[in-house]
């Protein structure tokens, strides 16, 4: 059981606080003028950030031509005059997938330490905090290049579905090299996303040539052939009529005959010169024709780099910050005050226990 001693009025806690007013107040004071310091002169961050989204048909019209350019070459025509239109190259102009690859270029790691790498601002910060020194091991060189690199980003803000709009973010040290950074990495990835997308434009190209020239072997050896067995069996025929004494044609019936003479000696020996003088296959094999024309086609074609096209467009524009993220200047004040009073609250109601039981 407590005894009547043990027990604390609250007017003497009040009074002790009241009598210990001065200490609360120097203490507060005393956090309060650290918490300023420390507010002053804490390192600075901003972010500057702009909204996108997938980009419009008359955003990618350049690219459009480029690559329908050479949608005859993968198209199919077929014997009765109809053409299938081949889908092989939708993927290339497809908005959708144009613009998640500049997100995925845009949140590349690879892309940030390129772009980093090259920044002077980033070099310089880097040899102010002596990263790569012998006093930082390689865990934390590694762990402040990460920090870095998550101050790069680009995340939607909701997930209503494929055609959110994504924010893009850069977070630098000042308002004016923030705004600066993401103008500049945002051209620098739209640049690779460029490059990409002319690569993979001329692989799926080249590789239409490969094939394209792959059938052309295949149906030129099977013409070559053709025209040796058809050349063959007209020698044969010929002799056969010769033989048997027939110069001029005459109708036998027989057309499904190996060696049919019904053009006669004269029409074989005819037949024979006109198969040994043939040197277009494609007289004999019709579908080498549509294959040079495609190969012809192929190669007078190029790819134009040059030009302008956007895989994204901007929902707003990249600005400078108005407010900066870190550090929260009045916060950190009122924070360090109110922490202050606690504890000068708590050494005075202390010292006072210590006291009474004195």
């Amino acid at each position: 059981m407590y005894s009547a001693n043990d027990e604390i009025d609250l007017r003497e806690l009040f009074k002790a606080l009241w009598d210990g007013k001065l200490i609360i107040i120097l203490i507060t004071a005393f956090f309060t003028a650290s918490s300023i310091a420390f507010a002053l002169l804490a390192q600075e961050w901003w972010s500057s950030s702009a909204k996108i989204t997938k980009a419009q048909p008359q955003n990618l019209a350049a690219y459009q031509q480029q690559v329908r350019q050479f949608q005859p070459v993968f198209n199919i025509y077929q014997e009765d005059g109809t053409v299938l239109v081949s889908k092989e190259l939708d993927s290339l102009v497809d908005s959708k997938v144009l613009f998640q690859r500049f997100i995925n270029a845009f949140n590349s790691t690879n892309n940030k330490r390129s772009f980093l790498d090259n920044s002077a601002e980033f070099q310089e910060f880097k040899s102010s905090m002596a990263v790569g020194s012998s006093d930082m091991s390689v865990d934390e060189a590694r762990a402040f290049r990460a920090e870095w690199f998550n101050r790069i980003s680009a995340f939607t803000a909701d997930n209503k579905g494929p055609n959110s709009p994504y924010t893009i973010n850069f977070q630098t040290m000042t308002k004016e090299s923030s705004f600066e950074l993401l103008a500049a990495y945002i051209l620098a990835t739209e640049l690779n996303v460029h490059e990409d997308a002319f690569n993979n434009l001329q692989a799926i190209v080249n590789g239409k040539r490969n094939e394209l020239v792959q059938q052309k072997r295949i149906l030129e050896s099977q013409a070559s052939n053709q025209l040796l067995v058809e050349t063959a069996r007209a020698k044969y025929a010929a002799q056969i009529a010769k033989s048997a004494g027939v110069d001029r044609p005459i109708q036998t019936g027989n057309e499904k005959e190996l060696f049919s003479i019904d053009l006669g000696a004269k029409g074989l020996d005819a037949k024979v010169k006109a198969l040994e003088s043939v040197k277009n296959l494609s007289v004999i094999e019709p579908r080498l024709q549509e294959i040079n024309a495609k190969l012809t086609m192929l190669n007078n074609l190029d790819i134009d780099r040059t030009v302008e096209f956007q895989t994204f467009r901007f929902l707003e524009n990249v600005e400078q910050p108005i407010t900066r993220d870190k550090p929260k200047r009045v916060l950190i004040v009122l924070f360090g005050s109110f922490i202050g009073m606690l504890f000068g609250a708590g050494f005075v109601l202390i010292r006072f226990a210590f006291r009474k039981e004195d």
